[in-house]
């Protein structure tokens, strides 16, 4: 299920190399992986899309798109075992029935109850999707509770995204379309809050209904990051449409509350200025903030000359205008040996050193449709703002292939995550990789 890229970038004389970019060299670095667990066996889950979090005392939930019991896709708890393995369990089967979400692309959060909460695209009462809880029952079940039913038009619809909390309960998140009429009559996405309210239910608010004029961006696929005064960030993975671009490059926002319940919008960054991709283009990913509000995310096209994709910090300056640039862009695997076309974003780790995966590159597989499998990579700072890329595993398709999630680190500085695809049954992997 790789996803075509967003943009046709013919005009190569727009962008640069990678190497041009960002003086850098690539190195492949030694690593160590371990699938943990090959989706595809019985009645488990199958194609996880969305990334893991951990739990109290080491155990690993996620989501897949499809299988479980009814085949519509399930959350897992995998926990390890005394002999090193991890034991995986079904804590929910989606189910078509009318009232239950199906297919859950993202991954899950959770609250200090260790009580789960993610998103379903379709599904639902009017079969537009929802928000879901699972919380554990004295007899060590899963109870599901949908706070949510998405009917919509206004309300959106197709939450592709994880959610997050505030410090009061309240959880935010973006819808893919829904909203208004345009984007060719699908609509074009929302920001939206769900508030607690009587018997478990959720009230959505709508914090903003993106616009297809010409100046607002549109078709939010990631989730949204805070900063520390309570506004909001995040991407459109499209708009404005402009120029080349039919559905547009793509934008970073900010929502900043304003004290009467409204949400004021502010584009900080529009994609492809001038029609210059150099910098990257349709960003499919969330955001995250170092510790001097410089942003961080990842693009799927743009960057180099082959538009393969971009890692690239947005930093605040005078005015309010924010400066972005790519800090790494990804080549062809043909030429570059490298990854390409990232979906998910960035972390960090203590050192200052980003961490992410591309879902093609490096090794070309017939297994993963000729243009490899995907890799996970380190981004090293080193003087005059460059970064060397390390290629720290290359996916073969047994052992895994086309990571469309994010990594999360372990206690013990282990990486985490899964794979869309491959593994001994080809229908996804959860992997760990030890640096």
């Amino acid at each position: 299920m790789r996803r075509t890229k967003a943009l046709n970038l013919v005009f190569a004389g727009l962008f640069v190399t990678s190497a041009f970019i960002s003086g850098i060299n690539l190195v492949f670095a030694a690593s160590h992986e371990t699938v943990l667990h090959n989706f595809g066996r019985g009645k488990d889950g199958l194609w996880p899309y969305g990334e893991v979090i951990f739990g109290g005392h080491g155990e690993l939930y996620g989501t897949t798109i499809s299988g479980g019991a009814f085949d519509y896709g399930a959350v897992f708890e995998l926990k390890p075992g005394r002999d090193g393995q991890f034991n995986e369990r079904v804590l929910h089967s989606f189910q078509n029935n009318g009232n239950d979400g199906y297919w859950p692309y993202a991954g899950l959060v959770s609250d200090a109850a260790g009580n789960l909460y993610g998103t379903t695209v379709g599904g639902g009462r009017k079969n537009y999707g929802t928000v879901f809880e699972l919380t554990v029952q004295g007899d060590n079940t899963w109870k599901e509770t949908i706070l949510y039913n998405f009917a919509g038009g206004t309300d959106g619809e197709m939450p592709y995204a994880s959610l997050i909390f505030d410090a009061t309960g309240n959880l935010y998140g973006t819808t893919y379309q829904g909203g208004n009429s345009g984007c060719r009559g699908i609509g074009c996405g929302i920001v939206f809050e769900l508030t607690p309210g009587a018997h478990g239910k959720r009230t959505e608010t709508i914090l903003h209904a993106f616009q297809d004029d010409g100046v607002d961006g549109h078709q939010p696929y990631a989730g949204l990051v805070f900063d520390s005064a309570g506004n909001l960030y995040g991407t459109t993975a499209y708009g404005p449409t402009y120029g080349y671009f039919n559905n547009g490059p793509g934008t970073v926002f900010k929502l900043a509350p304003q004290g009467n319940g409204q949400w004021q919008e502010k584009l900080l960054f529009t994609f492809c200025p001038g029609n210059d991709c150099s910098g990257g283009a349709n960003p499919f990913s969330n955001l995250i903030f170092d510790s001097k509000g410089n942003l961080y995310g990842t693009t799927d096209s743009g960057g180099s000359m082959y538009g393969d994709g971009t890692v690239f910090e947005l930093s605040p300056g005078a005015k309010g205008q924010w400066t972005e640039k790519a800090l790494y862009a990804f080549c062809s695997p043909y030429s570059c040996q490298d990854g390409n076309t990232p979906y998910a974003g960035v972390i960090f780790d203590t050192h200052g050193n980003l961490w992410g995966t591309t879902t093609a590159g490096t090794i070309s597989d017939a297994y993963c449709g000729g243009s490899g499998c995907g890799i996970v990579f380190e981004l090293v700072p080193g003087n005059h703002g460059t970064w060397t890329e390390q290629v720290v595993h290359s996916f073969n398709g047994e052992d895994g292939g086309i990571p469309y999630a994010g990594l999360a680190f372990d206690n013990s500085g282990n990486l985490c995550s899964t794979t869309s695809t491959g593994g001994a049954y080809g229908n996804g992997t959860v992997f760990e990789i030890t640096p």
